[in-house]
Order: structure tokens, then sequence, then C-alpha cells
């Protein structure tokens, strides 16, 4: 339910097509193009773009259902994280017509709760709208009995109980980090304090006002008979996301029909309370980790070659969407497909004809051992490292400080991004040994791969022997659903939480361990006798001890 910053960010470096009949001012060719290449290339199963120029809009759909059936206006996606700007929409109607403040404390909204607070600053209701709560991206008690579906059981009360034990590492409105957190809390805290439930919150002030009756959080009749059934990167069937006390955070499914109704509300922002309420949420406030991006309530104002783009995106398990329009407001399109793929670039090069698009490339299978041939730590400069590792088949990409992504086999030793234009290829000596890769994006440069002394002085790590490595290992329970698995590979540590790839961790000293990429550190317990007994996971401000349970 994120907007995506792209891989590495910072690095200086046959299928049926059903679509309206092209107008003046329709979708761009190369756009049309693209979308069709990558359907063809079965990145995604279906697509439907909604596109307004110059006042006139289209609908293009591409693909086909599960049924065999080809896509339409009606047909229904999940939206993910786009739900945020219907939530700060609230917000800011709320701040319009008095019910509340922009520097209002959420405490004040949920007297119930104890909200964190640091050096005596509280949390308000604009720190969370621009992402600067301090609040970390997720609950570290966000347990999903079912993975899959990972936010059905995240309740109130688990809320509730997260927040009265956290501690802020960071003062309220100091930096930007993207929460889903905050943002599920704050439309939680919006429909308290409107003494609803936010499903009936965003109903009355937005969907209804709007003719949205295709919009909805619950999986109605209306809404199943157009559903279209997600799918994962690879094509296979995901689950739908049911969303509990986050709902605000990114539970809507919609239409295209709906949703050009709500873009074209956004970008005409007309002279009435929900006009208003758009163009005050969208106003930039703060930046973000980049100069070129600043964030409104919610949306994303992102410099461009073409000029500003107001945006934002979604994701679930198995659904992405892109919003967006250009600020001089001639431009605007909704981007929604029934894959876990990334549509941003579609989305961008349809309000910017500099924008571009990365090429469509074919995807190879290759085995678990092949893939295990690339597994290891990378070097892109000092302090920047490159973790690249496999769970089951699937190859995965880490960047010191950033969140992993999956990257595609187009041939041996080349690896590519959906989600950026950004490739890979690794490099191997004369006896076939892997030594290191070329990143191609914005130029093309050289990353050594480190062996273990490398590793070792990189991460600022020590060696163990292996008889003291051979005490951690075992299970661990994190939460009656979530077990940290500790295992040994030679003497390398691993640790796997319950349905997560593996991840190496490294040595700092005698039983304190922490990931090379990863802001995160491991602490083990031993009791009277020296036998380890727990471990304490230390991550994202929060501190979770879990007893060992087993071997």
């Amino acid at each position: 339910m994120t907007p995506g910053s792209g891989p590495y960010r910072g690095i200086v470096f046959a299928v049926a097509c059903f679509a309206t009949t092209a107008t003046a001012g329709s979708l761009p060719e190369r756009v049309r193009n693209a979308v069709q290449e990558r359907v063809d290339a079965g990145e995604y199963p279906a697509v439907v773009v909604g596109y307004i120029a110059d006042g006139k809009s289209e609908v293009d759909a591409f693909g086909k259902l599960d049924d065999g059936k080809a896509p339409d206006a009606d047909t229904v996606f999940e939206i993910g994280s786009i739900t945020k700007t219907f939530t700060a929409t609230l917000l800011a109607e709320a701040v319009e017509s008095g019910a509340v403040k922009i520097d209002t404390p959420v405490a004040s909204l949920l007297p119930d709760f104890k909200i964190p607070e640091r050096s005596g600053k509280r949390i308000t209701l604009l720190d969370i709208a621009t992402q600067h709560s301090g609040l970390p991206r997720l609950p570290s008690n966000l347990a999903p009995a079912d993975p899959a579906n990972p936010y059905a059981d995240y309740d109130a009360a688990r809320l509730k109980a997260f927040l009265s034990g956290y501690t802020l590492t960071r003062d309220p409105g100091a930096s930007y980090e993207y929460s889903n957190l905050a943002f599920g809390l704050l439309g939680f805290a919006l429909a308290r304090h409107a003494h609803s439930n936010y499903a009936q919150l965003v109903d009355r002030k937005i969907l209804r006002p709007l003719q949205m009756a295709s919009t909805g959080i619950g999986l109605t009749d209306a809404i199943l008979v157009h559903l279209a059934p997600g799918h994962d990167g690879d094509g296979k069937s995901a689950k739908n996301w049911d969303i509990d006390a986050l709902a605000g955070a990114g539970a809507l499914r919609s239409s295209t029909t709906d949703m050009l109704h709500y873009l074209r509300a956004n970008m005409e922002a007309p002279a009435s309370p929900l006009g208003r309420a758009m163009k005050f949420a969208q106003e930039p406030r703060q930046d973000t980790r980049g100069k070129i991006t600043r964030i409104g309530l919610a949306w994303m104002t992102v410099a461009r070659p073409g000029g500003d783009v107001i945006w934002h995106n979604g994701g679930t398990g198995g659904y992405r969407s892109f919003l967006g329009f250009n600020a001089d407001r001639r431009r605007g399109v909704v981007v929604m497909t029934n894959s876990a793929n990334d549509v941003d670039q579609i989305g961008f090069a349809a309000l910017d004809d500099d924008s571009p698009l990365a090429p469509t490339r074919k995807v190879i299978v290759l085995d678990a051992g092949a893939l295990d041939d690339y597994v290891g730590v990378y070097k892109f400069r000092d302090h920047f490292l490159v973790n690249m590792f496999r769970h089951d088949d699937r190859f995965f990409t880490q960047a010191t400080g950033q969140t992993a992504f999956r990257l595609y086999p187009s041939a041996p030793n080349e690896f590519f991004a959906r989600d950026a234009d950004i490739s890979l290829s690794f490099k191997r000596d004369a006896q076939g040994k892997v030594t290191g890769l070329i990143l191609h994006q914005n130029g093309d440069h050289d990353v050594p791969k480190l062996d273990a002394a490398q590793i070792i002085a990189e991460t600022g790590s020590v060696v163990l022997v292996r008889a003291v490595l051979r005490d951690y290992v075992g299970s661990y329970q994190l939460d009656p659903k979530l077990i940290c698995k500790v295992t040994l590979d030679d003497d390398q540590v691993m640790t796997q939480l319950t349905g997560q790839p593996a991840v190496p961790i490294y040595a700092k000293a005698k039983d304190r361990f922490a990931p090379a990429t990863i802001d995160a550190r491991i602490d083990f317990e031993r009791d009277g006798e020296g036998k380890v007994v727990a471990l304490v996971l230390h991550h994202g401000g929060a501190d979770t001890r879990a007893p060992r349970v087993g071997e």
C-alpha cells in the first residue's frame, strides 16, 4: 500500500485488446502500445486506463479476466494506498468545516488511546497526513493468521495495544517516513471523532456526493459481480485483502468509471465544500526524502520533465494502481490492473510525453540452484550495500535502508525489475563463480560481490567460532502466529520469519547480531547456565522478546 520511490533510490546512476475509439486528446499511442506489450508478455492479466485530456475522457481496457471476458470501465479493482487520498480529503473536509484543526493532536480524537509522544511533542493530524508522524511503516504486532490477507485480523484492540507500548525514535514532524500504520490510525480517528466507522464516513462524505456507486470497502454483491480476481507478480491467483482497523490506509475497491469521477473532481476542485477540501489536501507542505517530491495531505507532487505531477499509487497482494494529474489540470489518468506488478511508469508516461517507459522483457525460469549462484552481498559504495537473496524460486534484492523488491531473470546472468527501468548483469570468473554485477540504471555501474571477510569488514562484524554460532540455532516465538527460525548455513547465521525469505545476520558481538541492509538488531538472551533461551528483536522503534520454543 505504498507509493514507489523506485528501486535503489538515490543511486547516481496474444491477448485481445478492447479500447474505445481514439479521439483528439486520447491516450498517447506509445502508452497504449506499452500496455499492450506488457499484457502480451504476461506482466499484467488485465489493465484498464481512464484518461482525461482537455476536458475529454476515455477508457481503454486491455487483456482478459479469469473468465475469458474483457475488462471494461465497470471492472472493480483494489486501489490500495490511493485510499489514503480519500482519507486525506476526509481530514481536509473536517478542517474546512471546523470539526478539527490541522494541528490537532490525534490523541484528542482518541481519548481512550495512549498515543506516543516525544520531547514534549504530540503527533498531530498534519504530521500523519504528511507522513511525518514518527510512527513506523507497520506495527510490530501485525502477525496475520493468513499472510496472504495480512490486515484482516488487525483490529482496534491490536492497534491500541501497539500504540500504548511504542516508543517514538524521533520527534513528530522531524522527518518523512511513509507509514501505513499512521494513515490507518488517521482514518480510524476521523471516523471515531465523527461517531461513525471509516466505511460509512467515506461513503457519506465522498462516494455518494460523487456518485461512486461501485466503490467501497466490503465485498458487496454489487462489487463482487464486477471484481477482477487478483494475481501475484507471477500471475498466480492472489487473495483479496480485507482491512479492519487500518482501513484508511488502503481498503477501498473501485471501478474506472468511479475513479474518473474522483479524478475529475480533484482536477477541477469545484467551489464546493468537497472541492475546497480536495484542493486543500493537494497543496504541497513538506519535503519527502528527495527535493524533487513534496507531499501535501497524502498527495505527492513530483517535478517531471513535462511539469509537476500530483499523484499517488496503490498496491495490495494482487493489484496495482496509479492516480495522477498534471499541475496545470489539463491531463489526468487512473491506471488499474489485477496484478502485483507496478503500473507507475504507465501512469507517468500518460501525463508526461518525456517520461521514460522501460522496455518490455520476457521472463525465463531459473531453478533455485541456479539462483543461489547470485545470492550474496554486493558493495555499491561505502555504507551502501545490496543484498541479493531468494525465497523459494523467487529472487529479491534489498539495498541499505530500502525495502526489498523482486528481480526477474530474462536470461542466465541477466535480471530486471518491473518497478523501474533497472537491470543487472552478473559477472563470473573463469571458474564460473559470480564475482559481481553491472547495474544498468542511469548508466552502467560495476558492483563487486563481497566475500565473507569483506562482509565482516563492511558491516563492522566480528567472527564467532562455530560452536558459539550453533548456540543460536532454534525457533523463537515472536507472536502466537509468528516464528523466527534461526539456522546455520556453513558459518552463516540466517533468520527467517514465518512466510518470509531467510535473511543473513552478522555478529556485532557475542549474542548480538544485525542484518547488512536492514535497520534492525537481534540480541540473544542466555539463562544462568549459559543456554540461549530467547531473542529480542529491535526494529521500527519496538523491542519484541521471543522465547525459544524449539530447535
